[in-house]
């Protein structure tokens, strides 16, 4: 792996090779050349801050941002006011989030006066966004680099250019057919990874701005997947988590197609790895073939996260989701035919343009028959750049919060009883940490996603153990240690 290269080695006086990702660590080792000036001018190594904002997938980005700066020899920094390199990996789902990284933005201007030459850096999906770039010009000129969702593995040559210039370095491009991973990652943690398996998406829900600012899907090669994970359970990972926009596609843009599932298949073969997650799943595109294999696996785990957004077939189409109430219904039996133990999880949005009380009641239906774990409920809201919000029919903010509350409330009391079904029952949890609120306690997770909170020490972290699940408290349990699996 390009992650075990000596940096040290590498003449930067030869100038930077043509190929990818080769290309990259000869900027890292530049950038390292920088921090040993700047070690020397000022008696300390420079640090830095990585914040993130969004989704699992902007998380794994991170890591690897995280990770060139560690190789290009920053100290890391919790405190962006403090930091003297900060950036910021953004998300534009919904609008707020804009305006949270403008007040950020704003704080660090302040800061920056009494470190002036701090370097604050912009990347991510906001960056992507129409007008962005054009405001960060007019408003936040102070700001040092600029790039992002399509060229996010050229950070090291990035961070070299913004280290070396007073000016904003802007590098943000329109698409890409690239896919570039073998560059430094810094893990959050030792026993479990997220790996990228595609990027971008062509569904066009009309109320979603990502297949704008990610552009159209492309997958990996299943052979680097392999080959990343194989070397990440060589070093001690045993749960990783697929990520993409709709894993479901998996392939179709390849030389050679495969599909989702039988990606799956060559992954479970991978020794020393335990557990297998993966989101996001779109229900239009998950096949027979899939359940099939969640259903035979022993390593992918007892959990799906399904979207639904709608209930009635009539909002279904009105966001392009390309399925029906039945459909779903009927896609959902399947599932648990195959996996009588899933845990099925799903997105709802409350009061889309043209919603009516009647399409509001086929929601609670579909939550009432498919009896889901878990909701993840949102209240719609315009999102600039969508055909969404320009749409006819805008709901009424006071109509979409009584909706969203007393769709809450039947979620709640479902998920409670779907919950408790494991109560007494001794299962296999993968220790996560040390729990927040009481360091007597450790935090594990279940194969259905669930945690549960029980008592131990530090050294299980990392562990496969069972536990007896003792007391349910809605979305977490509360267990007693048995022994460690593995």
């Amino acid at each position: 792996m390009y992650n075990e290269i000596d940096l040290d080695k590498i003449d930067i006086t030869l100038g930077p090779p043509a190929k990818e990702p080769a290309r990259q660590y000869y900027f890292i080792a530049r950038c390292r050349e920088w921090v040993r000036d700047f070690e020397q001018r000022n008696g300390r190594v420079p640090n830095s801050c990585v914040t993130t904002f969004g989704c699992q997938m902007n998380a794994r980005d991170s890591e690897k941002l995280e990770g060139v700066l560690k190789q290009a020899g920053f100290a890391a920094e919790p405190d962006e006011r403090k930091a003297d390199f900060v950036i910021f990996n953004t998300c534009t789902v919904r609008e707020n989030a804009n305006q949270r990284l403008y007040g950020r933005l704003g704080q660090l201007g302040r800061s920056r006066k009494r470190n002036p030459d701090m370097k604050i850096a912009l990347c991510g999906c906001m960056m992507q966004e129409a007008g962005v770039l054009e405001k960060l010009k007019k408003s936040y000129s102070f700001v040092s680099l600029v790039f992002g969702t399509h060229n996010i593995y050229k950070f090291p040559e990035l961070l070299s250019a913004c280290l070396d210039s007073d000016r904003m370095v802007i590098d943000v491009w329109e698409d890409t057919d690239q896919i570039v991973e073998d560059i430094p990652s810094e893990r959050k943690f030792s026993f479990k990874s997220g790996v990228n398996i595609m990027t971008g998406c062509n569904n066009f829900c009309i109320y979603c701005i990502v297949p704008y600012v990610r552009g159209r899907e492309r997958s990996r090669r299943p052979e680097d997947i392999l080959r990343e994970i194989k070397s990440l359970a060589a070093d001690g990972v045993v749960e990783v988590m697929l990520l993409g926009q709709n894993v479901n596609s998996y392939g179709k843009t390849l030389e050679d197609p495969i599909t989702f599932a039988q990606l799956l298949t060559e992954i479970e073969r991978i020794d020393g790895l335990e557990r297998i997650r993966f989101m996001t799943s779109h229900p239009k595109d998950l096949s027979d073939e899939l359940i099939q294999v969640m259903g035979s696996s022993q390593k992918i785990c007892r959990h799906l996260h399904l979207p639904v957004q709608s209930g009635s077939t009539r909002i279904l189409e009105r966001m392009n989701r390309r399925y029906t109430k039945e459909q779903y219904l009927e896609l959902t039996e399947k599932i648990r035919r195959a996996v009588p133990d899933i845990s099925l999880t799903t997105d709802i949005i409350v009061g889309f343009p043209g919603e009516t009380e009647e399409d509001f009641q086929e929601t609670l239906d579909i939550v009432r028959r498919v009896r889901y774990d878990t909701v993840f409920t949102f209240q719609y809201s315009k999102r600039s750049g969508t055909p969404a919000a320009v749409m006819d029919g805008q709901v009424a903010p006071e109509v979409v919060k009584d909706r969203f509350d007393r769709l809450l409330s039947e979620v709640q009391s479902i998920s409670a009883e779907v919950c408790s079904v494991h109560t007494g029952s001794v299962q296999e949890v993968l220790v996560e940490s040390v729990n927040d609120h009481d360091p007597s306690l450790l935090t594990g997770r279940m194969s259905n996603n669930l945690l549960v909170h029980f008592p131990g020490d530090a050294s299980l972290i990392g562990k496969l153990y069972s536990v007896r699940l003792k007391e349910c408290r809605g979305f977490y349990y509360l267990g007693e240690g048995g022994q460690i699996i593995s």
